[in-house]
C-alpha cells in the first residue's frame, strides 16, 4: 500500500468514519499502486466517508505526510472485535423460571444480542439438551446443565403471537421471522426462527442476523469491485450461490443495499422469511414474504412483472416454475439477481439445466447464454486461528462462457475462466489457493475443499 493511502485510511479511522471491518476489507481490495486521491474517490463512491471536505482535508495531509516521510501509523487488522469468549455466562435456570412472560421475553432478547455481538450464527434451546450455539461453524456449549423442556418451551413461546402458537401446535412445526424492537427506536432485528417438536420435548432454532447490512470489502470479497460492476446492468440475471450457511442471504443484502443506494428504481424482493430489512433510499425497495405477503415464489414473481419492477430479487430458486418466471423476467428487461444451493458455477448451471424437460433444455440453454451476467459462488471454509475465512468464485458471461453455454461445453467452464482473469475471473480453487498461500487456512483444509482434490 502506498504510504499516502496508508496515512487517509488512518485519517478516517482515526476520526471514527471507517469501522475496523470496513478497513479491513478495503486494504483486502486495495491495489498496490492505489493513491490516496483515488482511495478517497472510492470512499465518498461507496458512501463510506460522506463528508467531502473532510476528504478533500485528509487527502492532502495524507500526501503531504507521505513526502515528508514520517512513520507510518499503525492500522488496526479488526482482531479486536468480539468473539465467543465474551459470550459470558448463560443465565441461571432458575432466575429464568421464576420471570413472567415479559420479563423472559425481554432476557431472551438479551440473548439474541449477545448472539449478534459475538458473532455466533445460530441459537439453538432445545428441551433436554444443553443450550448451544454454532460459531464459525463449530458447535459451542453455553451450560453443562440440560435445558428443561418446561423452561425452553417458555423462552420459545413468549416470542410467538397468538396466531404462530396455534399454528405451531397444529402442525408441530413453524418456520417464521422473528422482529425484535422498533426502527423509530433504533434497533430493528430480524431472526430467522424454526420451532419443532421432537423426542425430548421442544426445540427452537434461531439464525441470527448481523445488525447491519455489510459492505462486499467487509464481508471478505477480495474481487469486490468485479462484483460490482454486474450490478451496472440493467437487465439479465445474476446468481449468488453456496452450500447451507455459506452466508448467500448476507451477500444477497449487500448487493440490494448497493443497488438501494446507487440506482434510483424500483426493487422487488422475494423471500422465505425476510431476513434484512431493507429501507427504501436512492431506490424504492418492496419486500414480499412467501406465506404472510404471498403464497408462493411463482404467484409472487408472476404477479411482479405487472408492478413495474426494474430489479427483482428472489431468495432461492428451488424449483423449475420459479426457475423459468427469472429466466423470462431476465429476458423481458429487469435485473434479476437469486440464490441456489450449489457449489461452483458449473454446478450452478447444470442445476439451472436439469430442471427442464429434456426437449426444452436447448432452447433455455440459448436464453441463459444471452441473459446470464455472472455467478458468484462463495464458500466459508475453517481458517487456521480457528475462525472460518471466504472463498469465493465468479465466473461473468464472456463472449467465450456463453459459447459454452450455448454449445454445451461445460467441461470447458474452468479454462474459460482461468483465461478470463482479466475480466475478473476466478475459480474457487484459485480464491482457495490464495488463502493458503497467505496462510490463512491449512494445505489440510484446503485440499478438502477443493472443487477437484486430485488435481
Amino acid at each position: 500500500m502506498r504510504p499516502d493511502t496508508h496515512w487517509l485510511l488512518h485519517f478516517c479511522h482515526d476520526n471514527s468514519l471507517l469501522t475496523e471491518a470496513q478497513l479491513a476489507g478495503l486494504i483486502a481490495n486495495l491495489d498496490d499502486d492505489t493513491d490516496a486521491r483515488e482511495c478517497a474517490k472510492s470512499l465518498a463512491d461507496s458512501g463510506w466517508v460522506k463528508d467531502a471536505s473532510f476528504l478533500e482535508d485528509a487527502t492532502k495531509a495524507a500526501i503531504q505526510n507521505a513526502k515528508e516521510g514520517y512513520d507510518l501509523p499503525e492500522l488496526p487488522t479488526g482482531s479486536s472485535a468480539a468473539g465467543i469468549d465474551d459470550f459470558g455466562e448463560f443465565p441461571a435456570y432458575g432466575d429464568l423460571t421464576a420471570m413472567d412472560d415479559t420479563a423472559l421475553r425481554a432476557a431472551v432478547e438479551a440473548l439474541f444480542a449477545t448472539c449478534q455481538k459475538v458473532g455466533v450464527s445460530d441459537l439453538h434451546l432445545t428441551g433436554g439438551a444443553r443450550p448451544r450455539v454454532r460459531h464459525h461453524r463449530k458447535i459451542v456449549y453455553l451450560s453443562e446443565k440440560v435445558l428443561p423442556d418446561e423452561l425452553a418451551r417458555r423462552m420459545s413461546y413468549v416470542l410467538l403471537t397468538d396466531a404462530q402458537r396455534k399454528a405451531f401446535e397444529a402442525d408441530w412445526d413453524l418456520n417464521y421471522a422473528l422482529t425484535i424492537g422498533r426502527a423509530e427506536d433504533g434497533c430493528h432485528m430480524r431472526f430467522r426462527a424454526n420451532l419443532m417438536e421432537q423426542k425430548n420435548g421442544i426445540s427452537g432454532v434461531y439464525r441470527i442476523v448481523a445488525d447491519r447490512v455489510q459492505s462486499l470489502e467487509e464481508l471478505g470479497f477480495p474481487n469486490a469491485a468485479n462484483i460490482r460492476k454486474l450490478l451496472n446492468y440493467h437487465n439479465g440475471i445474476i446468481l449468488v450461490t453456496g452450500p447451507v450457511g455459506s452466508g448467500k442471504t448476507t451477500t444477497l443484502a449487500s448487493l440490494v443495499h448497493e443497488l438501494n443506494v446507487k440506482r434510483k428504481e424500483h426493487i422487488i424482493t422475494v423471500e422465505d422469511p425476510i431476513e434484512v430489512m431493507q429501507q427504501s433510499q436512492h431506490s424504492i425497495v418492496t419486500q414480499r414474504e412467501v406465506g404472510r405477503d404471498t403464497k408462493s415464489f411463482k404467484s409472487a414473481l408472476k404477479s411482479a412483472l405487472r408492478e413495474d419492477p426494474d430489479i427483482i430479487i428472489i431468495g432461492e430458486m428451488r424449483d423449475l416454475a420459479t426457475i423459468e418466471m427469472a429466466v423470462t423476467a431476465a429476458e423481458t428487461g429487469h435485473l434479476v439477481i437469486a440464490t441456489m444451493h450449489t457449489r461452483d458455477a458449473q454446478s450452478t448451471l447444470n442445476r439451472l439445466l436439469d430442471v427442464f424437460p429434456a426437449t426444452q433444455q436447448n432452447q433455455i440453454r440459448g436464453m441463459m447464454s444471452g441473459s446470464l451476467r455472472g455467478i458468484l459462488c462463495q464458500r466459508l471454509i475453517p481458517s487456521v486461528d480457528d475462525g472460518v475465512v471466504l472463498a469465493c468464485e465468479l465466473l461473468i458471461n464472456t463472449n467465450a462462457v456463453a459459447n459454452i453455454i450455448r454449445d454445451g461445453k461445460d467441461t470447458g467452464l474452468e479454462s474459460a475462466m482461468q483465461s478470463g482473469r482479466a475480466q475478473g475471473m476466478r475459480t474457487i480453487n484459485e480464491s482457495i489457493d490464495t488463502l493458503r498461500k497467505e496462510g490463512r487456512i491449512s494445505e489440510e483444509v484446503a485440499e478438502a475443499n477443493r472443487s477437484n482434490p486430485e488435481d
